[in-house]
């Protein structure tokens, strides 16, 4: 399945295009090729920072969601945007974790960030999960329906801001009752071939 997006950017004056107005950008599942892209795409845009944060307790050794890694490439072949999804516990209910997204740089405020958002969830619908979990700005996840009201009862294995920690029923009422601690499951990585 593939997600067509025209990637207009938005600093382009009214009758003077840029490069990246025609640029169009394919939404896909993530392939063991994009590992090194995928790789570099996330430390530029969290640094190594980004291997200390709790959320990282819950993927590591862990592999993400069957069909629920994405990637956005352009029409040039490079990998500019990423999304995963990962299989946790949030307070003994099957749910997902969402994270880390990441967009190339120039590519930001172009409406990636998105449609992999868009795509991920509606993915996971369709898969059968029931809840989506993240760490993130409210604010920016709140169109997608995510609330603080359906993680206050859960906790994270490590600090996380509480305002930051939300929540989505991908099936109402999916999240009622949970509580407890989040934990990852047990879906081991499988170490896939890296690209040259």
């Amino acid at each position: 399945m593939a997600f067509e997006l025209l990637c207009q950017h938005p600093s382009a004056a009214c009758g003077a295009p840029t490069a990246l107005d025609a640029a169009a950008c394919a939404i896909r599942e993530e392939a063991p090729s994009d590992a090194n892209a995928r790789e570099a795409l996330l430390d530029d845009a969290f640094g190594p920072a980004r291997f200390l944060k709790t959320c990282q307790r819950l993927r590591e050794g862990s592999a993400p969601a069957p069909g629920l890694a994405l990637v956005a490439i352009d029409n040039g072949g490079a990998l500019v945007g990423t999304v995963r999804l990962w299989p946790i516990l949030a307070g003994g209910s099957a749910a997902l974790l969402l994270g880390p997204v990441a967009v190339a740089a120039q590519y930001r405020s172009l409406g990636i960030g998105r449609a992999l958002i868009d795509e991920s969830l509606a993915r996971a619908a369709a898969f059968g999960h029931r809840a989506v979990l993240l760490v993130g700005d409210a604010p920016y996840y709140a169109r997608f329906g995510f609330a603080r009201r359906f993680a206050e009862r859960l906790t994270m294995p490590g600090p996380v801001e509480r305002a930051r920690f939300l929540g989505l029923e991908l099936i109402p009422g999916a999240l009622e009752g949970a509580h407890g601690r989040v934990v990852p499951t047990a879906r081991p990585a499988i170490a896939l071939p890296q690209a040259a």
